[in-house]
């Protein structure tokens, strides 16, 4: 599959997953909500960190910027 989510994209999504597991840690999220919140998190850290978003795959969405080849 080819990357189709740009850094800006990739660090927007580290810092919320890092900001949802923060909450978590100090007790703003408690029971099911935490457990969710969790999951997303955690898929955010994982398409981050390949670079690749299937939803984006679905919606035809590119944020990342492909190099021009002569």
């Amino acid at each position: 599959m080819t990357k189709n989510m740009g850094d800006g994209d990739r660090t927007i999504r580290i810092l919320v997953a890092a900001l949802i597991i923060i909450f978590y840690l100090v007790g703003v999220f408690k029971g099911m909500l935490a457990i969710a919140l969790l999951i997303v998190g955690g898929i955010f850290l994982l398409t981050s960190f390949i670079g690749i978003c299937p939803i984006y795959s679905l919606l035809g969405i590119n944020t990342c910027k492909v190099k021009k080849t002569s």
